[in-house]
């Protein structure tokens, strides 16, 4: 059953979800029900990201088949094993609704002892991206001195996102000219950091996401996460930015058009 919260009734239209992941195999089932009903929910746009060769060609037919998605093509550090070659991705970029090379990044938390090669690709990815003129979406799990300074070294458009970094590594991000990924983990009771790095973040810079099908915010923890969701997300952002709920949700929709270059 797909559970959408009582806010969702108060968007108008203005819900951007800066990163989901529609093809994931927990939305079997349900997929075409919950993606053509999100729309009547507020969801204007969407972009739903992968993980390796495989998930890059669902992600495209998932935007192809929905006016109101559109994709990103990578390899997520916790997939190297997938052996998708770089060409692959390239090709896939091409698509005409692909608008970020993505999820992309590190991640030391489930896996360190293969940093060097997920540097690696990471970097790789990063070079692409610049090549293409395309935003990266990064993934930095327990890796943020290596995510940061690969970063810094590239300077490309993009996002990190489910930020969960400092307030200095924040500055830094936004003075490269990236943007900063908030999504349910603000809502969570044991979330302190965040909300207090979330004071320092430039609204121009500020997207919000869901993660989907993870990461579902509270009072919804733990249960399907999609796209509608994200007006929970906004309502936290909201009262802690002492800013208007519509407010956020139309800030962050105009930042994510701005960044992923769609009107």
């Amino acid at each position: 059953m797909i559970a959408y919260p009582d806010e969702i009734k108060l968007t108008r239209q203005l819900i951007f979800d800066s990163h989901a992941h529609y093809d994931d195999e927990k939305f079997n089932g349900i997929r075409d029900e919950l993606l053509n009903a999100l729309p009547k929910y507020g969801v204007s746009f969407a972009v739903t990201c992968s993980v390796d060769g495989k998930s890059s060609e669902n992600s495209n037919k998932i935007a192809e088949k929905y006016p109101y998605i559109y994709s990103a093509v990578g390899i997520h550090p916790e997939n190297l094993d997938s052996n998708t070659p770089l060409s692959v991705i390239k090709k896939l970029s091409q698509f005409c609704k692909c608008v970020a090379i993505g999820e992309i990044g590190l991640d030391y938390y489930y896996n360190s002892d293969n940093k060097i090669e997920q540097m690696d690709i990471f970097e790789k990815q990063l070079v692409l991206a610049n090549e293409l003129n395309l935003p990266v979406i990064v993934h930095d799990r327990e890796a943020h001195s290596d995510t940061l300074e690969l970063l810094k070294k590239h300077k490309p458009k993009g996002v990190v996102h489910c930020f969960s970094g400092s307030s200095e590594m924040a500055k830094e991000i936004i003075n490269i000219g990236m943007y900063i990924g908030v999504g349910g983990v603000i809502t969570f009771k044991n979330s302190r950091k965040l909300p207090e790095v979330l004071t320092t973040i430039p609204t121009d810079k500020l997207l919000v996401e869901t993660d989907c099908p993870y990461l579902a915010p509270e009072p919804y923890r733990g249960q399907l996460n999609h796209s509608g969701f994200i007006t929970l997300t906004a309502k936290k952002i909201a009262q802690i930015l002492n800013l208007s709920f519509e407010e956020v949700l139309t800030i962050t929709s105009n930042n994510a058009k701005k960044l992923f270059s769609i009107k």
